[in-house]
């Protein structure tokens, strides 16, 4: 406990521009989850429609689609897409990239990145809200028909409202993790806060200055940890947020379903 908390080993902190260069660093994995973020909701919803729609066909095709990527190791699907990718097709989309953004978006591993968290997170999500729309009572889109309301307006206007207020907890922990595995494309060589981190335990603290200050590797990634906890945190209570908002606004209490077995039992039992 003495050598976690020895002053000494904190002041790589303070060193040159190290406190910068890990923030710089840490901003590239924010950039790259808000983009994988927005894509796997985007692309989830659109598959979990798909997975229950009424044409055998298409959700049987949408359902081997989400089941082969949900059931691939993440790390793996980044590595395969990085060497899948032709590298024509990696120099035409850095070519392609504007000039006024960030240097590592102009980096054709950029695009296996958000590739591959994107495929992954989707089936994951898609899911989530799959079984989150099926949850709910089936007399919800009963009464819809009765009223007259074809099934893709009642769906908008009665099913996934509701259905989306129990995927709240559940969805948001899966961008935590998604957020979290931002780490592993550091493997395909995109400069983020694990390289970064690893850049100055090796050069002793001071990749700038060259003052030598020691910077123990356990220290650094303490830091490191510290970054994401409290990104983390704040997403998690922003999920807590728009609970309690949609709760007050409705003036119903919703059961939440916190994950994604939860979800799928859940499912399984009002069939």
């Amino acid at each position: 406990m003495t050598y976690l908390f020895d002053p000494s080993n904190w002041e790589w902190i303070f060193a040159g521009k190290n406190a910068r260069f890990m923030l710089e660093g840490f901003l590239v994995n924010l950039e790259i989850a808000i983009i994988a973020m927005t894509l796997s909701l985007v692309l989830g919803l659109a598959l979990a429609l798909l997975r229950i729609s009424k044409q055998r066909v298409v959700g049987g095709v949408t359902g081997a689609w989400i089941d082969v990527w949900r059931n691939l190791p993440l790390i793996f699907i980044i590595l395969f897409l990085f060497l899948w990718l032709p590298r024509g097709v990696r120099e035409s989309y850095a070519d392609l990239v504007p000039g006024f953004l960030p240097d590592v978006f102009k980096n054709g591993a950029f695009l296996a990145a958000i590739a591959g968290l994107t495929l992954y997170n989707s089936a994951v999500i898609a899911e989530i809200m799959r079984a989150g729309i099926k949850s709910l009572e089936r007399g919800q889109g009963e009464a819809a028909a009765a009223l007259g309301l074809p099934y893709w307006k009642s769906m908008r206007l009665i099913i996934l409202p509701q259905g989306l207020r129990r995927m709240v907890p559940a969805t948001v922990s899966q961008l935590i993790t998604l957020n979290k595995d931002t780490t592993l494309v550091s493997i395909i060589g995109i400069q983020e806060v694990m390289r970064h981190a690893r850049i100055v335990t090796n050069t002793s603290g001071s990749p700038f200055t060259g003052t030598g200050i020691d910077a123990p590797l356990l220290h650094v990634f303490i830091g490191v940890g510290v970054l994401f906890i409290i990104v983390n945190f704040g997403l998690s209570r922003l999920s807590r947020k728009l609970e309690i908002r949609q709760r007050e606004r409705t003036g119903t209490d919703v059961e939440s379903i916190t994950g994604l077995e939860d979800q799928v039992a859940l499912d399984t039992s009002t069939r």
